[in-house]
């Protein structure tokens, strides 16, 4: 037997074998998924279609929401698809959103002054970066509370944005008050995003628990919803957004009270 041969010839005991170099192809179908859609939405903004660039996002979404469960229920979590679904939620509620209102306004923006047309540039990029702030702040920092959410989730913040242009996309809005406006949101959005602001996470609800069956009549909102896109989903992931300051707001006017009555 020849005294030269690799480690790799010899059979290593269970505990020290390495871990296949593969990857799960189930969980990164759907990451996959995310980012066709927001690599589609750029596609169809540059094209000028913002009807379906808003769609792509919502898809892209959806494909987010299911490639984290399908990894736990089937026991194929990875750090690589962390990595990877990371990359690709910049791609699809980063770049793709900043993007989309790009190219819905700032061509018309730009008519009114180079002023104006600044504002939209530096509107958009603040929103990326401040995604990019949102997803690096939550792969590296704990929740001290899983219920909640720091600061908007990316995913929301890219529904809000794309449901706005692809509701103003749909009716002949013009002027520039109509422009700084769709602007101000994507800045206000972004703010959002790195703030401390609580966001409910709805995590501790079970998906797979029983609900009485009088809420059962509630399902179909679901589908009222989807029918009435692209208003319902505006107005539905608008309130989601201010929710956070809202209820902020409350709370200190609410203590300030309790502190005013004491006195």
């Amino acid at each position: 037997m020849s005294a030269e041969y690799h480690s790799s010839d010899v059979e290593q005991p269970e505990q020290t074998r390495r871990p296949g170099r593969g990857v799960y192809w189930l969980p990164n179908l759907f990451t996959t998924g995310t980012l066709f859609g927001g690599f589609y939405a750029i596609v169809a903004a540059i094209d000028g279609n913002f009807s379906n660039a808003g769609i792509a996002i919502f898809v892209a979404m959806v494909a987010d929401g299911l490639d984290g469960r399908v990894a736990r229920w089937t026991n194929t979590q990875s750090d690589f698809g962390k990595e990877y679904d990371s990359i690709c939620d910049m791609v699809a509620f980063g770049l793709a959103p900043a993007i989309v209102v790009y190219q819905w306004g700032i061509e018309r923006i730009y008519d009114y002054g180079k002023f104006w047309g600044r504002f939209g540039w530096l509107a958009c990029f603040f929103y990326a970066v401040a995604a990019a702030l949102r997803l690096a702040r939550f792969n590296t920092r704990a929740a001290a509370d899983k219920r909640y959410f720091e600061g908007l989730p990316s995913p929301s913040a890219a529904a809000t944005v794309a449901s706005f242009i692809w509701l103003v996309s749909e009716f002949p809005v013009t002027g520039v008050v109509a422009l700084a406006l769709a602007f101000a949101i994507t800045i206000c959005i972004g703010a959002l995003m790195v703030s401390k602001f609580s966001y409910w996470s709805g995590k501790e609800l079970n998906m797979r628990g029983r609900i009485p069956w009088v809420y059962a009549a509630l399902i179909p909102l679901i589908y009222v919803v989807i029918s009435l896109a692209p208003v319902s989903l505006f107005t539905l992931f608008g309130l989601y957004a201010a929710s956070a300051p809202l209820y902020w707001v409350w709370r200190k006017l609410t203590r300030k009270k309790r502190v005013a009555e004491g006195t």
